[in-house]
């Protein structure tokens, strides 16, 4: 596993200048973490990023939750784009959804228990975006005629992952299995590395309009040395 070294990502906020008309977009920002290249395990640094966040647990594939959670964040994200486009600020792309999947026993996730798994859902935010501005987001959208019962639970959530093992998956979200095998039973007690934290994952396409086996997701796992 080849291990990329803390300078392949910047820290959030930086690159352009904020009064730049160039929209700030996190996966230019960030390539390392939103464009990989690798197929199979290398190791990074992650810096710290903010984002707006939603908890919740069940399958995502049916779970009432899940749905309201990714449109509460939909709904905040880009209400603050448009608000601080409007209010003559940077503009922004609202970035892609991302996941932490964790529960009490991960044999759920071996198992494709997902009724079992709890999930905090992620728009990553950056750092000139103040935790005042995604409130007044969040009490702009609950002037919308939509109900949005998440927007109540919608929050900030600061991510400090540090040292993670990435690689990029393309294809349905069932078939990560071997890849996550492989790193568990293989990879990290021959890096001399352990797991740590949430499994992370950030979800390049859209499964609506994109085929199971073209799909493209980020896994991240964040990890220690023994």
């Amino acid at each position: 596993m080849t291990d990329r070294g803390a300078d392949t990502a910047t820290t959030p906020g930086t690159g352009p200048n904020p009064a730049a008309a160039t929209p700030y977009d996190v996966k230019r920002e960030l390539r390392a973490l939103y464009a990989p290249k690798n197929r199979d395990w290398e190791t990074l640094v992650v810096p710290p990023q903010r984002f707006l966040a939603v908890d919740g647990s069940g399958d995502p594939n049916t779970a009432t939750a899940y749905v309201e959670a990714v449109e509460a964040l939909y709904a905040v994200a880009y209400t603050v784009k448009f608000t601080k486009k409007r209010g003559g600020g940077r503009d922004l792309v609202v970035g892609p959804l991302e996941g932490l999947w964790y529960a009490d026993d991960a044999s759920v996730f071996t198992a494709r228990d997902k009724a079992a798994w709890s999930w905090t859902m992620l728009i990553s935010v950056p750092d000139w975006v103040g935790d005042a501005d995604v409130d007044d987001a969040i009490a702009a959208a609950r002037t919308k005629k939509k109900a949005l019962p998440a927007l109540d639970r919608v929050r900030i959530e600061r991510l400090d992952e540090g040292l993670c093992a990435q690689l990029l998956h393309v294809g349905s979200y069932d078939d990560e299995a071997p890849a996550l095998a492989r790193l568990h039973g293989e990879v990290l007690p021959a890096e001399g590395l352990r797991e740590r934290d949430r499994h992370h994952e950030v979800y390049l396409g859209d499964p609506r309009k994109t085929a199971p086996e073209k799909l493209k997701t980020v896994v991240r796992q964040p990890v220690s040395r023994v």
